[in-house]
């Protein structure tokens, strides 16, 4: 654009840039090269595009690739935004506030290189972070602390690398009252992962269920790059690299516990359950009792008023499937009672129930109802201990989750599922899987997530792997010994409500004499 204009082609410039923000920024706003220097910048298409969806749109999130300069369009759109309007209050916000305050410096530069008879409005208040137009249009970088731009009435909002943004649940919350009067939001990221509140925003604005309007940006719509430019690109780069970086794939973001290649392998498996029973209907089956095979269940409890369920599941250790499991908010006592049933129905299978708090008087209820083959472990070392030892030293029923085994037991999981050692088929628990993220090097769910069926997932990988491996000869004799002993029905027991297709049947239980019968015989188990 030639600069040696008349008074009135000057006026009629001003309103064109003033009615049209890509005009402006195509013929008037200078960005910094890093390898060229200040040049004019010239949208791409998917470029100016996003400026018409700024206008259009009250809510945008952009789900974008790295390098596509979506933060200096914004910054751009920002700039004509001030110039060009009265009052307008802008907060930028970001995973660090450098990041932030540098989209600022952006905006700052596109104004002080404007020609300067398209500087209807002069910067009056100059600070490093801010700055203000002499229109009263101004703009700031926030930390996200919990009272970032609280006090104030938003006319923009910009969150930039909003995925990585800690805590943005709770700080939209606080953010969003200050839109109220017609504020503007525009939320941009790469992925980082599922669950997070970027992530959700992107999906609910997929499905039309918020008022954001959702931009996906993956690497290829960039004219200049072509699947040459993807190859070398990415010889060096982790498959989660790719996804984040450049895919804008979800799934396969972020720091997950969980390689995104071994969760593809268990969403391959996925399936619904054969019955939907239980007296909450949350207890699933995929397969019935087989007495052919050997099985065994472990729990997570709960308090049941909370966030956290409780929840167990039941492994066929022949082939280690996960056969059955439950998520629910059942009080202990009612827990208890759920697990002493089903546990029967699965041949008096060994209940592994993590005894921390709460699930103390799981086990306690569990005992006093007479199931047979409650877990028992040593205090000290967590090794199994066979429950005719119960009386022992230093043994324990259920198992002990503290500091020290909960990363043993996770990492055992993940080594299960990493060498396809486990076949998953629940949706519930595949989900717990997206968001169970390394947090400070600690493997924990996201936040206002859960990690229940993980962690009960987990106690059945590590005893069957460890603990109870030690002891599996052990256990084969005793499982031999009693059933030459006891005459017991290993049928499906229909004692649990709501179970379907399956006929009630009554149990002859001689349990308490053939125990006491069989600590006389001890020397045979453990020979």
């Amino acid at each position: 654009m030639t600069f040696d204009l008349s008074r009135e082609q000057i006026l009629k410039e001003i309103i064109k840039s003033g009615k049209d923000a890509v005009y402006f920024i195509n013929n008037y706003a200078k960005i910094s090269h890093p390898m060229r220097g200040l040049i004019p910048f010239k949208t791409y298409d998917f470029q100016t595009d996003l400026v018409n969806n700024y206008n259009d749109h009250r809510f945008t999130v952009i789900l974008k690739a790295r390098q596509l300069g979506i933060s200096t369009i914004t910054a751009a759109y920002v700039a004509w935004m001030m110039m060009f309007h009265r009052d307008k209050n802008v907060l930028v916000i970001a995973t660090k506030f450098g990041t932030a305050a540098n989209l600022v410096k952006k905006v700052k530069s596109i104004h002080k290189h404007l020609p300067q008879w398209l500087k209807i409005a002069e910067i009056s208040i100059d600070n490093r972070t801010s700055f203000e137009l002499s229109n009263g249009s101004q703009i700031k970088a926030s930390s996200t602390s919990a009272d970032a731009g609280r006090s104030e009435a938003l006319s923009l909002l910009v969150i930039d690398e909003a995925a990585h943004v800690e805590g943005l649940e709770d700080l939209w919350t606080g953010l969003y009252p200050t839109l109220s009067t017609g504020g503007r939001c525009i939320a941009l990221s790469t992925p980082n992962g599922v669950g997070n509140w970027f992530h959700q925003t992107c999906v609910d604005a997929d499905m039309k269920e918020n008022d954001f309007y959702l931009v996906n940006l993956p690497w290829h719509v960039h004219p200049e790059r072509d699947q040459q430019w993807f190859d070398k690109e990415t010889k060096n780069m982790s498959r989660r690299q790719i996804a984040q970086e450049l895919e804008c794939n979800f799934n396969m973001s972020g720091e997950t516990v969980f390689h995104p290649d071994d969760m593809r392998e268990i969403e391959s498996c996925l399936c619904e359950p054969k019955y939907r029973t239980g007296f909450d209907r949350n207890l699933w089956i995929w397969e019935e009792y087989k007495p052919e095979f050997n099985y065994m269940l472990s729990a997570d409890v709960a308090r049941g008023d909370g966030q956290d369920y409780s929840t167990f599941l039941i492994f066929k250790l022949d082939t280690n499937e996960v056969v059955a499991e439950y998520q629910g908010k059942a009080t202990p006592d009612i827990f208890a009672d759920l697990i002493t049933n089903i546990g029967r129905e699965f041949g008096d299978c060994l209940a592994v129930v993590e005894n921390n708090s709460v699930g103390w008087s799981v086990v306690t209820k569990m005992e006093e109802l007479g199931y047979p083959n409650v877990y028992y472990s040593k205090k000290s070392t967590h090794e199994y201990v066979d429950s005719l030892m119960a009386e022992a030293s230093g043994v324990v029923p259920g198992f002990s989750m503290t500091q020290k085994t909960r990363p043993l037991v996770v990492a055992k999981f993940e080594e299960f599922v990493r060498n396809k050692l486990i076949t998953i088929r629940s949706k519930r628990l595949f989900n717990e899987m997206k968001t169970f993220v390394w947090h400070n090097g600690k493997p924990q769910a996201m936040k206002k997530h859960n990690d229940d069926l993980i962690i009960a997932c987990a106690i059945g990988c590590w005893v069957k792997e460890t603990a109870f491996s030690v002891n599996q000869r052990n256990a084969e004799y005793q499982k031999a010994f009693l059933s030459s002993m006891a005459t017991t029905n290993k049928s499906l027991n229909t004692s649990i409500p709501g179970m379907i297709g399956y006929e009630k049947i009554q149990r002859e239980n001689k349990l308490e004499d053939d125990m006491s019968e069989a600590k006389d015989f001890l020397w045979l188990l453990k020979g």
